[in-house]
């Protein structure tokens, strides 16, 4: 065997990225120092067209984000009563039929870990019923019982729906994740926007993985900042051939 080749064989060979070998091969050495900043810049989030991108799938995201808390208001949720005396010993479930028009809830025996049927709960209230959504102290269970009102944990789970004539469907979320459900699937009920923490978490995440997955053929291509300039027009256009000439 060449002994050349048997050394280079048993060396270990160094590892090389595809972003590395292609600037080491296209680029002299004065000047990778200054451009390898510039081809990095594409995966800045803040850079003008990563911005703009970001701009035109806000909407789609937001859609499909509206679309899954709805479905899981459709889920329904139980709810623990408090009373005054902070007992949590009973229940009730709360959840929005498949058409979106109705708000079904009624007691429970014990705290459910499925759905609960339409026709098992007794209470209804229609969606086009609802006045207002408020929170945390301005709810009248809040305001009502003295003993909740300092439990700075329920006030920030509380939530009530006024609805009909001055009449308010009082909750405590179990959790602060299902209490942005709510929030949020109660909003878009009304046409409203979704504000809450959670959603702004979830829009941020969904954003960035479909920047992501739409970029993956672009990996490692320079994105301009601007748009290239439009070529200016051909001094003639014999080259285009003319149908409304014969030609024999």
């Amino acid at each position: 065997m060449n002994k050349s080749v048997f050394l280079q064989v048993g060396k270990r060979p160094k590892r090389h990225t595809i972003q590395s070998v292609t600037l080491h091969n296209t680029v002299d050495r004065p000047h990778r120092s200054i451009l390898k900043p510039k081809m990095m810049s594409q995966d800045d989030p803040k850079s003008h067209p990563m911005l703009e991108l970001r701009e035109k799938l806000q909407p789609e995201v937001t859609e499909l984000i509206k679309q899954q808390r709805l479905n899981r208001l459709c889920e329904g949720t139980s709810f623990r009563k408090i009373s005054a005396r902070r007992r949590q010993d009973k229940f009730w479930y709360c959840r929005l039929s498949p058409n979106h028009k109705v708000l079904h809830y009624g007691d429970i025996e014990e705290l459910s870990q499925g759905q609960i049927p339409h026709d098992s709960l007794q209470e209804k209230v229609s969606v086009v019923d609802i006045k207002a959504v408020v929170t945390g102290k301005d709810c009248p269970h809040m305001r009502e019982k003295g003993a909740l009102k300092q439990n700075k944990e329920l006030l920030e789970l509380a939530f009530s729906i006024l609805h009909n004539s001055d009449e308010y469907l009082t909750f405590i979320a179990p959790d602060k994740h299902e209490y942005c459900i709510w929030i949020d699937g109660l909003n878009a009920l009304q046409g409203k926007e979704m504000t809450s923490e959670l959603t702004k978490s979830d829009l941020d995440t969904l954003i960035t993985m479909e920047l992501k997955l739409r970029l993956l053929d672009l990996e490692n291509i320079q994105i301009p900042e601007v748009p290239p300039p439009v070529p200016k027009e051909p001094s003639t256009y014999n080259f285009v051939y003319d149908f409304t000439q014969q030609h024999t």
